[in-house]
């Protein structure tokens, strides 16, 4: 899946930790993708686990740029519903999440901003509201963020199939 990387026009990373609760929102929606859609031949769908660092770089770095990333993580803004599915342009993530590379923030945002910036590649991060990220180990999401798993598969699918789809930030204003 890897060698596909670079020959994929559209990337689709579910970013997060399975172990931690809600923090395992994006590899959740990875694989209700695979298991519950068909997808277009030109998308490619990874779950990143805690390390899509490394893979945004090798982007970053490579001739060949895709032209769509998108990327499903879990958040924790306080002036979102539980369970909430919303999408936020890449220089909109909050500052002190920027140089964060813990496990429970948002994967590094640094290289998506150069990626955005010096590159035609459309970034879409595509979030939900967490309600519960334990301090220990306790896999499984909650209740709400299960349920956020098809909101965010819809809306990655309208992203994937429409031949003109409206800038991803325009519904909510940004």
């Amino acid at each position: 899946m890897i060698g596909q990387l670079f020959d994929k026009p559209i990337l689709i990373f579910g970013c997060g930790n399975i172990l931690f609760g809600d923090d395992g929102f994006g590899p959740a929606v990875v694989n209700h993708l695979k298991a519950n859609y068909v997808l277009p031949d030109d998308v490619l769908v990874m779950d990143m686990g805690t390390s899509i660092r490394d893979t945004l770089f090798d982007l970053s770095l490579s001739e060949k740029k895709p032209k769509k990333i998108i990327i499903v993580d879990a958040a924790d803004q306080s002036d979102r519903k539980q369970g909430e599915v919303f999408e936020i342009p890449v220089e909109g993530i909050p500052e002190k999440k920027t140089a964060d590379f813990s496990l429970h923030q948002f994967p590094a945002v640094n290289i998506l901003q150069e990626l955005k910036n010096l590159t035609r590649i459309d970034i879409v991060v595509l979030v939900a509201q967490t309600e519960v990220v334990p301090d220990t180990i306790k896999p499984g999401l909650s209740e709400t963020m299960q349920a956020a798993v098809s909101d965010a598969c819809e809306r990655i699918m309208q992203y994937v199939t429409s031949k003109n789809p409206k800038k991803p930030y325009e519904d909510q204003g940004l």
